[in-house]
């Protein structure tokens, strides 16, 4: 009988530890994985999004830090304008399409055209329903200053505007991830 005891309390320790073992690989228990904020997650899906198109028109992405090449551009491009037609391509050209004047008496403006807006209308779905819901979200505080009001009230004034903002940005999000876990970047600005 000592012996079954001794037997057994050895067999005890290599049980539990299997158990253990077991029971973290059928429920994922291993060191946590760092998860990005969603903030960091919509930003890279933007970054390949835009690289991507970028590199499609045989341009070369702007990274902080450095300057384009000169000959950047496509084949028989004038050399030495590569960073105006890399800003051009991302940001687009023309007069702003998009425009919304804010109660502080600024005027947000954006382009339809360029990889930047590409990115948007993959990502948010509608680049104007986003920038209109965006501008406004983000500009809360200064309209709370300007019209001395708290920012509580401010916000309840603009409650429509902030719940557009965040399904905009849960869909976002989730095409981010998409993008991201899934699907090389093609620069196309289709799902």
């Amino acid at each position: 009988m000592r012996q079954l005891i001794t037997a057994s309390a050895a067999f005890v320790p290599s049980l539990l530890a299997g158990c253990l073992l077991t029971g973290c690989l059928l429920t994922g228990c291993t060191t946590p994985a760092h998860r990005p904020a969603p903030d960091e997650v919509i930003k890279a899906a933007t970054q390949s999004l835009t690289d991507a198109c970028l590199t499609q028109q045989g341009l070369t992405p702007p990274r902080p830090g450095h300057s384009p090449p000169p000959t950047a551009g496509p084949p028989g491009a004038r050399t030495g304008d590569s960073g105006g037609r890399v800003t051009a391509a991302l940001f687009g050209t023309g007069p702003a399409e998009l425009s919304l004047p804010l109660p502080t008496g600024y005027v947000v403006r954006a382009h339809t055209d360029g990889c930047l807006a590409a990115a948007q209308r993959r990502l948010y779905g509608d680049q104007r329903r986003w920038f209109r819901a965006s501008v406004t979200v983000n500009n809360l505080a200064p309209e709370a200053a300007h019209s001395h009001r708290s920012l509580t009230e401010v916000r309840a004034r603009h409650r429509t505007e902030i719940a557009d903002w965040r399904r905009l940005r849960a869909h976002a999000l989730t095409e981010a991830t998409a993008l991201l876990d899934h699907r090389p970047p093609t620069g196309d600005p289709s799902p």
